[in-house]
């Protein structure tokens, strides 16, 4: 599956193992607007996605240079950051570049199924996509001066699962936990 450069910022990202996906309810950090966010772990070897990103990166720092007058700054921060030296004590990131992308509207997070009677996308829920999953997500760039920090943000557009995953931070899935019975659904099975 290969990453997409669908406009000069915007991004379908090839196969990406989710990580603090905050999804389906944003979260504030340190008081901030709250946000659906996630971070976006990407193997250093899958090298046609990466070229991707960059190539959009480097667009939006050309279009949106004005907000530096009209120059790119030689400390401009990038989303684009190496798992092996900006997290080097967690192995998940290990071999891997990551970005963290957000928005303050929430992302249509969906299978790769469609419903034959409208033709539309289905749904998932946060049982079904979580942090350790694996996804496809539409990320766009975009540069920001706030307060004297000067960079390319990436905002999060939205995310198709595609793949199931060990989860990450803990937890696991009631089927994982308990063993079950198979029964018809269509039995009341309570007389």
């Amino acid at each position: 599956m290969k990453a997409i450069l669908k406009n000069e910022t915007k991004v379908i990202t090839g196969a990406v193992r989710l990580s603090y996906a905050n999804l389906f309810e944003p979260k504030s950090i340190n008081g901030s607007e709250p946000k659906y966010s996630v971070s976006l772990i990407i193997p250093k070897k899958d090298k046609q996605m990466i070229a991707v990103i960059e190539e959009a990166i480097e667009n939006a720092k050309e279009r949106d240079k004005g907000k530096w007058n009209g120059k790119i700054p030689a400390n401009l921060k990038t989303p684009l950051r190496d798992g092996d030296i900006d997290r080097p004590d967690d192995d998940v990131y290990a071999d891997s570049y990551f970005i963290n992308a957000n928005s303050t509207k929430a992302p249509t997070v969906v299978g790769t199924l469609k419903d034959k009677a409208t033709g539309k996308p289905i749904p998932l829920g946060e049982d079904e996509v979580y942090s350790g999953c694996y996804a496809r997500v539409s990320v766009n760039f975009y540069g920001f001066n706030v307060s004297g920090s000067k960079g390319i943000a990436c905002g999060l557009g939205n995310v198709q699962k595609i793949d199931d995953g060990e989860r990450l931070g803990g937890g696991s899935s009631a089927e994982e936990d308990f063993e079950f019975d198979e029964v018809d659904v269509e039995d009341d099975f309570l007389d």
